[in-house]
């Protein structure tokens, strides 16, 4: 019978990090733990007014913003919050931002049943 050699239990954590690394997903993980992370990150202000929404593989975060007026503001501040957003990070870096103006995802819920539909002015008349 042979001697096996025991050693102490792997952390779970450990484990699963480099399960990871070596199937090659250690740095899409890192990626993704951005939008996680987003209010943290950039902070209350820029978190209200802007969302990620993914992260590709080539590195871009995608980030839906509330207004025009934001995506110019943020799109001018790019360098600035990739930096915050890699900041403290060896791996899982954002290469790009790609900022996206208006809410596609919750534009019906918050506006109510039929918001797509256009206006029409008395008795059904086209509204201006």
């Amino acid at each position: 019978m042979s001697e096996r050699r025991r050693s102490h239990p792997t952390p779970v954590g450990d484990a699963v990090a480099a399960w990871l690394k070596s199937a090659g997903l250690s740095e899409r993980v890192g990626q993704a733990a951005v939008v996680e992370a987003w209010p943290a990150l950039v902070g209350e202000r820029i978190a209200r007014a802007a969302r990620p929404e993914a992260v590709a593989s080539d590195g871009t975060l995608v980030v839906r913003v509330t207004s025009s007026a934001w995506r110019q503001e943020l799109s001018l501040m790019t360098p600035e919050v990739l930096a915050l957003l890699n900041r403290d990070r060896a791996t899982g870096r954002i290469k790009r931002i790609r900022w996206l103006v208006g809410d596609e995802t919750l534009a019906g819920a918050s506006r109510g049943a039929g918001a797509w539909r256009r206006r029409t002015g008395p008795e059904g008349a086209p509204g201006r």
